[in-house]
């Protein structure tokens, strides 16, 4: 086996060089993929409406981005709500040809948050393969990590995903996206898959949690992949049960954490107490809608998937194209990945082949190398403060928490953040999640210092109208017993870092009844 993983890397780190030889065209990859997408959905029932056929001969017969103008001229922007009250509701009724050919077999529940009641996204046969593509990428990518051992590619892959015993609703089925798509591994990936099948069909999360720990001392993990928060949970948890120093220990190989979903800012000091020596983070972003980027090299941001059945656009987030309340206007800017410019937050649009099309997803993404196309997500286009000119993203707030845990030497593993009214201005109360003894005080104004000095803005506004900031500090399980009471625990689901409408009234019950008081 040994012999194995050597040619494999061998096999991998050859192909990642020939890779590297190649240059990165990253309009010329999009237009491919808008052309295949559009060709393939013309006969849809979106396409006919949308005159898709007109599209593509443009994309075909004319030069430059006149086929872009005319997408932008033809095809509205559509959001979660408006795409599925007028497309997708009626392929999740059993329809043929509504957005994507065919009839479509999977969807998946998510609400990217613990926000409101799941949202159903549909999967066809061609994501979940554009989905497969895009991970062997990225196993191809680990040959620029050098530092990997040859082992590491016969190794164990431990996956904490949601389950895969997906819901059978009429003539489809429904679930998690990670159920999904591990529900259809190719074969030759299933000696190396773990926990295994049948631990994955595991519904209850408290079980399936308890299962991998019982049958741990078994396996031989190299490679971790899932949210961080629930890793983190479950290597305490199997620490604790065989009485481990560290999770080294058990798997010496252990050599590679594959995350996304979320920073890993939050969760980086508590996980690396539970490493026994370094472990090599490798982002992914991954969403409902499709595999959307994914980390190649050591010292790079997520490359965005330019040829595997996503097209992507972008809208400047700003007062132009936003308002207060993060909903994009009538008719915003949109650009191609060629006409974007570095260190500008931008909301993401997509086009896919499940059946999306000029879909904000709802995350804003900034780009840090525009040749390469390698992005950081900053953000939700909801999920950020602004009450008085702010403009608080969440990339602000995990950094700010990530330098102010280290200069405390605090594990902080989650935090939320409401926009209140303090009379007769305005304040943000913070709520954190440690089980470290800390002066509530001190946190705040530390936070606080850290965000002035990361957001001018945020700096300027606290002289004016956001008069106050206020913090309490909360064991990590308040925040974990809450999504727990919101059916949204494990899997993909994260808290919200920004709380808004009736969650916050939700949020404040739950203090109220648990915690005794909430607030200030």
């Amino acid at each position: 086996m040994a012999v194995l993983g050597s040619l494999l890397k061998g096999g991998i780190k050859f192909t990642s060089t020939i890779q590297k030889i190649r240059k990165v065209k990253p309009q010329k990859w999009q237009k491919k993929a808008f052309t295949k997408l559009v060709a393939k959905a013309r006969y849809t029932q979106f396409g006919e409406k949308y005159h898709f056929e007109e599209i593509l001969s443009t994309a075909i017969f004319e030069k430059g981005n006149d086929f872009y103008k005319k997408f932008q001229e033809l095809v509205p922007i559509y959001d979660y709500n408006k795409i599925y009250d007028e497309w997708w509701h009626k392929a999740r009724n059993g329809e043929k040809n509504v957005c994507w050919p065919g009839k479509i077999k999977y969807f998946a529940l998510s609400s990217g948050t613990s926000d409101a009641a799941s949202k159903a996204i549909p999967v066809t046969k061609d994501m979940i393969k554009a989905i497969q593509r895009t991970s062997i990428n990225q196993i191809i990518a680990l040959g620029h990590y050098n530092t990997l051992p040859s082992n590491i590619y016969e190794t164990g892959y431990l996956m904490l995903g949601g389950s895969t015993a997906l819901n059978e609703v009429d003539s489809h089925y429904e679930g998690d996206l990670s159920g999904i798509t591990t529900g259809t591994l190719p074969f030759w990936f299933q000696n190396f898959y773990k926990p295994g099948q049948k631990i994955a069909a595991e519904r209850n999360w408290g079980n399936k949690l308890e299962e991998i720990t019982e049958n741990a001392k078994y396996w031989d993990i190299g490679f971790l992949a899932g949210v961080p928060a629930w890793h983190t949970i479950l290597l305490e948890k199997i620490i604790k049960r065989y009485n481990l120093k560290n999770i080294h220990e058990l798997w010496p190989n252990l050599t590679a954490f594959a995350w996304g979903g979320v920073s890993l800012e939050p969760y980086k000091q508590g996980l690396e107490k539970l490493f026994g020596k370094p472990v090599i983070y490798i982002e992914t972003y991954m969403a409902s809608e499709g595999f959307l980027a994914y980390q190649d090299r050591p010292d790079g941001h997520l490359r965005l998937v330019l040829n595997q059945g996503i097209f992507f656009e972008f809208i400047p987030f700003n007062e132009n194209n936003f308002d207060e309340d993060g909903n994009v206007v009538a008719k915003p800017q949109t650009l191609m990945v060629h006409q974007v410019e570095e260190d500008i937050d931008y909301a993401l649009l997509i086009s896919t082949c499940a059946g999306a099309w000029r879909y904000l997803i709802g995350d804003t993404v900034k780009f840090t190398n525009k040749a390469r196309a390698e992005i950081k997500i900053t953000g939700r286009t909801k999920h950020f403060l602004s009450l008085c000119g702010e403009h608080l993203s969440v990339d602000n707030m995990n950094n700010a928490i990530e330098l102010v845990s280290k200069d405390l030497g605090i594990d902080i593993r989650e935090f939320t953040v409401l926009g209140i009214k303090h009379p007769p201005l305005f304040a943000h109360q913070w709520y954190v999640a440690t089980d470290d003894k800390v002066d509530e005080k001190q946190l705040c104004e530390l936070i606080d210092k850290k965000l002035c000095e990361l957001n001018d803005d945020y700096a300027v506004e606290r002289g004016h109208a956001l008069k106050n900031v206020f913090l309490r500090a909360l064991p990590t399980k308040a925040f974990y017993d809450w999504m727990k009471m919101k059916g949204k625990e494990g899997g993909q689901h994260k808290f919200p870092r920004v709380l808004k409408g009736k969650l916050v009234d939700e949020w404040e019950d739950f203090l109220k009844k648990n915690y005794d008081k909430v607030g200030i």
